[in-house]
């Protein structure tokens, strides 16, 4: 007889428990009666099913495949307003019918799982179904047995194959000073720098290069606690591309905003005709496969406003609202693309300039905002692409303000 509660009304385990000797029984009508018109049946990291018409339908098709099938209940619980059996299912791969698109081979399966229901008024609502999916593939033939030399033989091509992704998307890592580190990536040359900030026990990320960085990224981040935002120096295609990847809120400067905002990759007011020709080509290629989607912009940032412990500086000229990052104990300075220590054309790095012209709002402000850097008295200069400047970086600084690539 079954287990009432004071009222009369039947437990919750006790459903369940109903449901899973339906199953056990094949009693499809009996199975789908314990479930809400629209219940959500959620087999996870695999389909959902709705409602009494739902389950029936996908319990007769796994019985076209495992004719024998048994379900047993190892245990059951109920706690507040979710009730959790495990189960045990047992089966031949007979047939007549495919399942999951492989043919019947006769393989004999027995999987542990774990139903989450939640049930109301004696009918269940929702459940979420788990189970190890990698451990039934491995029953059935599609995935070789764990340890086999088979499983060995792939794990070695899957090593191969992360191996030559790590060569061509991957990042390169290192500290910069006191919770601050560099990420190096993209393509090509791994060329495109984005800072990591240690901020309250994650990272601020400032820039974000290009798309194809996205993974390397989340991973970097992960390391020290994930991202918990991401400000961008400006919104050209090889700044902005891994953001929207990174899974947290975006900020640039106001005057940054409608392009971040927008889905083109190329700036109004650029020039490729004043690159050679090998780059005119090249560069419109090269923008689309950096980019990432448009954005959504979280908030903007402006002079003097701190972030992650540095505070900004406004640097107009390469963009209209290119911004730096400057850390006063430290004379810190990340710039992004303030100056050049590489040409865009060559790849070749030499001493620190005034970005290209065929990239710069005005090449003029440009230069006045490599001096507006120079009278900081930065200890150091980090660009957003290639290599700092260290040493004698005032000097650097207005020599700079006065070199232009040729």
């Amino acid at each position: 007889m079954a287990s009432t509660t004071e009222t009369g009304r039947r437990s919750r385990t006790e459903i369940a428990k109903q449901y899973f000797r339906a199953l056990d029984d094949h009693d499809l009508g009996a199975a789908g009666s314990c479930w809400a018109e629209l219940g959500v049946d959620r087999f996870v990291g695999q389909r959902e099913v709705v409602g009494p018409a739902g389950v029936r339908q996908y319990f007769r098709d796994l019985l076209a495949s495992f004719p024998d099938f048994r379900i047993e209940v190892l245990d059951a619980t109920s706690a507040r307003h979710r009730t959790a059996v495990r189960w045990r299912v047992t089966g031949t791969f007979a047939g007549p019918a495919d399942f999951e698109g492989l043919r019947p081979n006769g393989a004999q399966v027995a999987v542990e799982g774990c139903d989450v229901m939640i049930i109301e008024d004696e009918l269940i609502q929702h459940n979420d179904s788990y189970f190890d999916s990698g451990d039934l593939a491995r029953q059935l033939g599609v995935l070789p047995p764990a340890g086999s030399p088979t499983e060995a033989r792939l794990m070695k091509l899957a090593n191969l194959r992360n191996r030559v992704r790590s060569w061509r998307y991957g990042t390169n890592i290192e500290w910069v000073a006191e919770g601050v580190w560099l990420v190096r990536g993209g393509f090509p040359a791994k060329t495109m720098n984005v800072y990591l900030l240690e901020d309250d026990g994650q990272v601020t990320v400032f820039d974000a290069g290009s798309e194809d960085m996205t993974v390397g990224l989340r991973s970097a981040a992960a390391r020290f606690g994930g991202v918990r935002r991401v400000v961008l120096s400006h919104a050209d295609a090889d700044h902005r591309g891994a953001a929207r990847g990174l899974g947290a809120l975006v900020y640039c400067h106001p005057a940054e905003r409608e392009a971040a905002e927008s889905p083109e990759h190329y700036r109004p007011y650029w020039d490729l005709e004043k690159l050679d020709a090998h780059a005119r080509l090249a560069y419109p290629r090269l923008l689309a496969s950096w980019d990432g989607p448009a954005l959504e912009i979280a908030g903007t940032v402006g002079e003097g406003d701190a972030v992650a412990g540095f505070r900004v500086i406004e640097l107009p000229g390469h963009a209209p609202g290119l911004i730096g990052l400057f850390r006063d104990r430290d004379r810190l300075a990340l710039v992004s693309d303030c100056f050049y220590t590489l040409d865009p054309q060559t790849g070749r790095k030499g001493p620190p300039r005034v970005p290209h012209s065929a990239f710069n709002q005005s090449t003029d402000k440009a230069a006045d905002a490599i001096r507006k850097l120079a009278a900081l008295e930065p200890s150091a200069a980090w660009p957003g692409h290639a290599d700092p400047v260290t040493g004698d970086v005032v000097e650097q600084l207005h020599q700079a303000a006065t070199r232009t690539t040729p």
